[in-house]
């Protein structure tokens, strides 16, 4: 989530059980994932399945080591009732088609539906997919309020984040996804993969645009921010 700052009230210290929890949480999220790719292609030694997790994996990894903020972490584990309705609706479909994205990857080998992709594609997918979490974790490391949710974090002193990738964009953490999951795709070799991973990227848009209206109506000091950093995900674009 991108964000700009005033505080507003005292900000809350997380305890390590939320941290604990978030740790949990991820690992559960890569074992489905695991299941999806390796069940749903019903090939346990598929290379680049494994690639990819192994991937995910380290990437998390290099992230906590980056970003090294228990409070962040902590806000992303809790469940937030404070989260906007329309928000809590289109993360259920990021879930459907993240997970979609996988599921599709894995019958389309098993199944054979479409050609199979180069390992020059492959690596180009890779190398994409790094590229994605890699600007994710800088945005993240640049915003202390990067939240899995859409919400005025006031219980956090919430203000509006400008350093780092939000000199250039507004919401660098989101292009990140999008970069991502269409890397993913191209990792896993799959043609029909690319259709979850471009709906998964109108979502985004569409969270884009009811996320900056939100910040801009409710967040102190945000709409300056947009009058000074006037693009949303892509320089000179849009």
């Amino acid at each position: 989530m991108a964000t700009t700052t005033t505080p507003m009230q005292p900000p809350v210290k997380p305890t390590r059980g939320l941290v604990r929890r978030r740790v949990i949480q991820l690992g559960l999220f890569v074992a489905v994932q695991a299941a999806v790719l390796l069940g749903g292609s019903g090939r346990p030694s598929w290379t680049r399945a494994w690639v990819y997790l192994a991937g995910y994996v380290g990437l998390i990894a290099l992230t906590a080591a980056v970003v090294r903020n228990p409070e962040l972490f902590a806000e992303r584990a809790r469940v937030r009732k404070d989260a906007k309705t329309w928000d809590k609706l289109l993360s259920v479909f990021f879930g459907i088609f993240g997970l979609g994205l996988l599921a599709v990857a894995a019958l389309d080998l098993r199944f054979g539906w479409s050609p199979p992709m180069s390992t020059a594609v492959a690596a180009a997918g890779l190398a994409s997919f790094v590229a994605g979490f890699g600007l994710s974790t800088w945005a993240m490391a640049s915003n202390r309020f990067f939240s899995s949710v859409v919400r005025i974090q006031a219980d956090r002193g919430h203000t509006v984040a400008t350093g780092g990738p939000y000199r250039f964009v507004r919401h660098p953490g989101y292009i990140g996804f999008i970069v991502g999951a269409f890397g993913t795709a191209l990792l896993l070799g799959s043609r029909w993969a690319l259709v979850p991973a471009a709906l998964s990227a109108v979502l985004v848009v569409v969270r884009t645009v009811l996320e900056d209206r939100t910040l801009q109506r409710e967040l102190p000091g945000y709409a300056d921010y947009a009058a000074r950093v006037r693009y949303r995900l892509l320089p000179h674009v849009w």
